[in-house]
């Protein structure tokens, strides 16, 4: 596959799916608690991911740098989707996804821990994702709502995530890395499933269709695209296209489930777009380089 395809297609592809997926993930809410949730798809995504890499007859060269890639980014995911899920459980679909957009500006934010140096936007962006988040997650009573402070939290660990895949991918290939992940996914969310919810088959037979959406697609589609688009790409171009997932959370819960967000939280969500794209927009000697 041609490069800037893989690079620009991929990513927006990703974001299609897990914009809607906020919507299934809202469904599924009403039915089953997030580690039971996060624990059947992560199980459904890796026997799927498991048979296609048996299929693709996929050879590992690197076993110590699968299991610690496997073992980092299925943590991160791990957690933040449990995470994302609870928040979900008390927040609407689409205010969770631009909430969750807020890893774009976190993702070069991230680069300043790791000894790269940021410029003057970058924190410009940060100070307007701040405020978005003010529009977007407080009242006029002053209070933020606990789904809100859950969804903030895993942005924060899907940037972990996102900087892990961006690692490892380059050292294994990109469809067991994913494997791996989601198999860390289903074991991690399983222990706190057993210990602190009470999971049945009725219930997940219940949401059957929208788990599935989440498992097949979401799950084993999306994450696998998004390390296959990372592989040789830049990290925050990448990031900026995955970002538009939150247009696709407000779309779907618009059309899914009849939301509407008030005027309030709207400016909130133009302002953080607005970080979100300028947090990734190129400086001018980079965009020099790139002529």
């Amino acid at each position: 596959m041609n490069p800037k395809i893989r690079h620009t297609v991929l990513p927006l592809i990703t974001a299609m799916i897990w914009g809607t997926a906020f919507s299934a993930q809202s469904m599924c809410a009403d039915h089953v608690q997030a580690c039971t949730l996060n624990a059947a798809r992560g199980a459904i995504a890796f026997l799927l991911l498991l048979l296609m890499c048996v299929v693709r007859r996929v050879k590992i060269t690197d076993w110590k740098a699968l299991i610690t890639g496997g073992l980092c980014c299925g943590m991160a995911l791990c957690l933040a989707s449990n995470l994302q899920q609870l928040g979900i459980e008390t927040t609407s679909a689409g205010k969770a996804g631009f909430i969750t957009a807020l890893y774009i500006v976190l993702v070069p934010v991230g680069g300043v821990l790791l000894g790269k140096k940021s410029t003057w936007k970058v924190w410009l962006a940060v100070a307007i994702a701040v405020a978005g988040m003010y529009f977007l997650c407080m009242t006029e009573q002053f209070t933020v709502a606990p789904g809100d402070l859950y969804v903030a939290a895993c942005a924060l660990l899907f940037t972990v995530q996102i900087m892990c895949v961006d690692h490892f991918v380059q050292k294994v290939d990109g469809m067991a890395l994913s494997c791996a992940q989601f198999l860390v996914v289903a074991l991690g969310s399983s222990v706190p499933m057993f210990a602190f919810e009470a999971p049945t088959w009725a219930g997940l037979q219940a949401c059957i269709w929208p788990l599935l959406y989440i498992a097949v697609f979401s799950s084993c589609v999306g994450y696998t695209l998004q390390i296959i688009a990372q592989k040789d790409a830049n990290p925050t171009v990448v990031s900026l296209l995955l970002s538009v997932e939150s247009v696709f959370a407000v779309i779907g819960g618009a059309v899914l489930l009849q939301e509407r967000l008030t005027g309030r939280e709207l400016l909130g969500c133009a302002l953080m777009m607005a970080a979100v794209v300028l947090a990734e927009l190129p400086d001018r000697k980079e965009a020099a380089a790139n002529v």
